[in-house]
């Protein structure tokens, strides 16, 4: 049956996905589809999500308790989806520990959803990526169960977690996970920084690629550009932080003292 090899193909699937398969062969009517939804949710084959977003119950599965991929809900959330932050860092396996809410970036609103235990929540795309018509820099298309998604490259979540660290965690939890990442393609680090075009982001990468320099094989020729780029006033390194910072001129940044004494791996 047709819809039989459809669900064989799609693990997480929109309406409009659907919809295409089914004009593709021949059975292009809305009442088709709504049929098709209605018999396999009885069925126990598909489970709703959300309105126009379904997973698919493997053959034997039990719908009540089968698992969906969340990194595939995340990438359906909207059309543009692309999985990010500290979600691209788990996705790539770099994550230092393992959390229930999910980022996407999307120019498309979208609400808040929680499903299996999960959360998962729309980011804006920067404005001056939307601005330059640069949304998708840095994307890398994936696949998981035979479904495409789109999520951030290594370069990309690097400067994007320092960006946003209020959508990865702790420091420790930042510092840990891109530490695990042992190589990245700095020019396209730094080229994804300028396009930004955001002085403290530029100095924050700047500091941690500095920290990182005979590890990440990091030349003078990288932090140029990023030092042109640093703030001409002394900035925070975590907004709403003032306290227990100490001030590094190179960068520009008052950067607070558990990142710089990396006071996680004191031993108690």
């Amino acid at each position: 049956m047709k819809m039989d090899e459809f669900l064989q193909q799609h693990a997480v699937f929109t309406v409009e996905e659907l919809d295409r398969f089914l004009s593709e062969r021949g059975s292009g009517n809305p009442n088709t589809r709504r049929s098709l939804l209605t018999y396999y949710r009885k069925k126990g084959r598909i489970i709703p999500i959300r309105r126009g977003l379904y997973a698919t119950v493997p053959v034997g599965g039990d719908p009540t308790s089968s698992p969906v991929n969340p990194y595939l809900v995340a990438a359906k959330m909207t059309p543009d989806a692309v999985v990010a932050y500290h979600s691209a860092l788990e996705f790539h396996g770099k994550a230092y520990s393992v959390h229930t809410r999910l980022h996407y970036v999307s120019a498309k609103k979208s609400m808040p959803l929680t499903f299996q235990g999960h959360e998962f929540i729309r980011v804006p795309v920067p404005p001056a990526l939307q601005a330059k018509g640069k949304e998708m820099f840095g994307v890398t298309r994936r696949n998981r169960s035979g479904v495409d998604l789109h999520v951030t490259s290594l370069e990309r979540t690097l400067v994007d977690v320092l960006d946003r660290p209020d959508l990865s965690g702790s420091w420790e939890e930042i510092w840990r996970s891109l530490e695990s990442i042992e190589f990245f393609d700095l020019d396209q680090v730094i080229a994804y920084v300028l396009l930004l075009e955001n002085a403290t982001t530029a100095a924050k990468v700047g500091f941690f690629l500095d920290e990182h320099k005979e590890a990440l094989m990091v030349e003078d020729s990288h932090l140029e550009p990023l030092r042109r780029l640093r703030p001409r006033q002394p900035r925070y390194f975590v907004r709403g932080k003032r306290d227990d910072c100490r001030w590094v001129g190179d960068w520009n940044l008052m950067i607070p003292e558990e990142i710089l004494n990396r006071s996680w791996e004191e031993v108690l």
